[in-house]
């Protein structure tokens, strides 16, 4: 069986088939949050230290960092702050340094740029995930040596020089060729994680049949591990969590093993949950058990998050203090 290994300093979640589904959480992300942003211009990092502590607390087993910050004010007084190449590096190595002194879980270093994704390999403790490279082949000559350099798993999303193809058999050829580059590089197939670009279902009726049957072959045929940004399939519909978590379930049964997304809804973490139970994923059903108390908390008054947070304190004080595997 496939298993990517992604850890930190002292946990280490394994990404497999025969595996529980991984959740990375998403939300540590100043693209389209501009108060985030704000933040971050200011050296605010309270946000983000919320943000990591709360999507750990309700399930997430890696955090995605993105350092994709657009520095307004900055940026009139020195031009040098328009470059995404000046400003990611420094503020991704920041985000990792202030997200490892608070939490353990292992991280996902997400950036477009090439700078920013080595710094925040230097700053990780552990093997992380990078996100991501692509089919494009000046991004494969970039990312690729990074991955070997540093032996580290990658996300690898289906698309390239031509854009994003709506023919699933376009973006399983990207993926092939992918997977097929970073072999010439000494790169694994299980070091891989595909991506095959979820569709928004309102703009593309057939778009969760066609995820479902990629995911299918990049498991049958490249043998790979794959992922998705959840939320893409439910994009600008009314009532998207219900969506969402009717998608994820499905997913996980085509044989999806992870997913970028946020964590901290709890309609999409109980179908999650469900799903793996399910899926024989979740040995005499302990984690159901135990996410179900959650769910009585929540129905008493208390947040998800909140209870969510209790219960991970409560398993936490019974592991102790040695290494675990999420």
């Amino acid at each position: 069986m496939t298993r990517t290994i992604i850890e930190s300093k002292t946990k280490t979640v394994v990404i497999g088939f025969d595996e529980p589904f991984c959740v990375i959480g998403e939300r540590i992300n100043p693209t389209g949050r501009k108060k985030l942003a704000a933040e971050l211009e200011l050296g605010d990092f309270s946000t983000v230290e919320r943000d990591a502590l709360e999507q750990v607390a309700c399930g997430a087993m890696v955090l995605d960092v993105n350092s994709g910050a657009v520095f307004t004010n900055k940026m009139a007084e020195d031009p040098r702050y328009a470059d995404n190449n000046f400003v990611e590096p420094p503020l991704m190595r920041e985000l990792i340094l202030r997200i490892q002194a608070i939490t353990d879980v292992p991280l996902c270093i997400d950036s477009s740029v090439p700078g920013a994704l080595e710094e925040g390999l230097k700053a990780c403790e552990g093997r992380p995930l990078l996100n991501s490279v692509t089919g494009e082949e000046e991004r494969m000559e970039l990312v690729l040596p990074l991955v070997k350099k540093y032996n580290v798993p990658v996300v690898a999303i289906s698309n390239d020089d031509t854009g994003i193809s709506e023919d699933p058999d376009v973006r399983f050829a990207v993926a092939k060729k992918i997977v097929e580059r970073a072999a010439d590089f000494g790169i694994p197939a299980h070091d891989i994680v595909v991506d095959p670009l979820v569709m928004p279902v309102g703009a593309m009726g057939s778009a969760g049949q066609q995820v479902f049957a990629l995911v299918r072959r990049l498991r049958d045929e490249l043998g790979v591990n794959t992922t998705c940004g959840a939320s893409n399939i439910s994009f600008g519909l009314p009532h998207r969590h219900g969506i969402n978590a009717a998608f994820l379930p499905m997913a996980i049964t085509a044989g999806m093993t992870s997913a970028i997304m946020n964590p901290v809804r709890l309609q999409e973490m109980e179908a999650i949950r469900a799903a793996n139970f399910l899926m024989n994923h979740d040995p005499n059903g302990g984690e159901w058990i135990r996410f179900a108390k959650v769910l009585e908390a929540v129905q008493a008054g208390a947040s998800f998050a909140e209870a969510s947070a209790a219960a991970s304190s409560a398993a936490s004080g019974r592991r102790g203090g040695r290494r675990s595997r999420a």
